[in-house]
């Protein structure tokens, strides 16, 4: 085994949660009882992670949406794949999704395994014509063979995406990241863990912000996020007034046969029917999941489709009740919780302040790639 290999095994172990092992402020990590956790396969889920070779150009990996030093993000409004090409959304972080319950801005994966199956084969992002490509690569790699053997219990011949897509998730299950200045202070006890402003941006945050609706915080863990979906108004103006034409459209094309993970990365209009595009439910028209906060500070730019640059224009917008300035006109469709906070300058200040003191420092060891 080459270098390479020994240095991405113990990576790979050393971000290895183990049972009672998690950071503060996060609970258990849940893990599928088909798809346990082994210290082999988060090493061999590191690798395939990283591999460029499963793309159309032999440059495309999911590390480049999702690179270590970045917070697991590429810090890019939309994400670019194979060729160049650009999607509709920005990419979110992989740290902490082992806790999300569906994947995806519009939530169309209801796991990891799911997840990693989309990317490679999606026009914009890995861009090959289905999966033969990369069980080709992988079953020509004798490191690889080598590794699913130990891992799976199988020969080359017996490699399926089911085994790469279980060895990726597990790898992906593995990066958690808490221990942060909030954690410390509202869980661990540490009075001085947050400045005095983060603690009065903390009562923003739970009180006058109402950003705790959504953002949860519970008694012993903090996920920030209530794995819901909202139509907070963001990008919907793409499709203001032609709602129902979008809609009507896109239910005849996948009536038809169009994949809606193609549709949504391809068309503008199409993306910001968010989770109706799954449901079909009118009333999801627009509606987003609710992003994790945690590690916010180092994940921008910000929303589905990366139009806010920075945590200060984030605050703006939802102290404008959803708009980019308070004069826009409201949606028709969009979330009932969302209107103007009047929050003051100082009380702006304090709520960023706050959010920059869910950053983990757990994030030193993802850097050394």
């Amino acid at each position: 085994m080459n270098c390479r290999i020994l240095f991405v095994g113990a990576f790979a172990m050393s971000l290895w949660v183990s049972a009672g092992a998690e950071p503060l402020g996060l609970p258990p990590v849940p893990i599928p009882a088909d798809n346990p956790q082994t210290e082999e396969k988060i090493a061999l889920g590191d690798r395939l992670f990283h591999d460029t070779r499963f793309s159309a150009d032999g440059e495309v990996s999911c590390a480049t949406c999702h690179e270590q030093a970045k917070g697991f993000t590429d810090n890019l409004p939309v994400s670019v794949g194979f060729n160049g090409l650009t999607g509709t959304r920005n990419a979110p972080t992989v740290l902490n999704s082992a806790y999300m319950k569906t994947l995806f801005w519009d939530g169309r994966e209801a796991d990891l395994e799911g997840q990693s199956m989309q990317p490679p084969i999606n026009p914009v992002e890995g861009g090959l014509p289905n999966h033969a490509p990369i069980l080709a690569v992988i079953r020509d790699d004798n490191e690889y063979v080598a590794e699913f053997a130990s891992v799976f219990a199988v020969d080359a011949a017996s490699i399926t995406m089911t085994h790469v897509s279980k060895a990726i998730a597990s790898f992906e299950r593995s990066v958690v990241a808490g221990n942060s200045s909030f954690d410390r202070y509202y869980y661990g006890g540490e009075v001085e863990a947050m400045t005095a402003e983060q603690i009065r941006g903390l009562d923003v945050f739970i009180n006058k912000g109402r950003c705790v609706s959504c953002h949860t915080i519970e008694q012993t863990q903090a996920l920030f996020t209530d794995n819901r979906f909202h139509n907070i108004g963001v990008g919907f103006k793409q499709i203001r007034g032609k709602e129902q034409e979008t809609a009507e459209q896109f239910i005849k094309a996948k009536r038809e046969g169009v994949d809606v993970d193609v549709a949504v990365l391809t068309s503008r209009n199409v993306s910001e029917l968010g989770r109706f595009a799954v449901t079909e439910n009118i009333t999801e028209v627009g509606a987003f999941k609710t992003s994790t906060l945690r590690n916010i500070d180092k994940t921008a730019p910000y929303m589905h489709d990366g139009s806010l640059a920075t945590l200060e224009d984030v605050v703006d917008f939802y102290n404008n009740g959803g708009r980019d300035k308070d004069t826009d006109p409201l949606s028709g469709f969009q979330s009932g919780g969302i209107r103007p906070l009047n929050l003051s300058d100082t009380e702006k200040q304090q709520l960023v302040a706050f959010m920059q003191a869910l950053t983990s420092p757990d994030l030193e060891r993802f850097t050394g790639r």
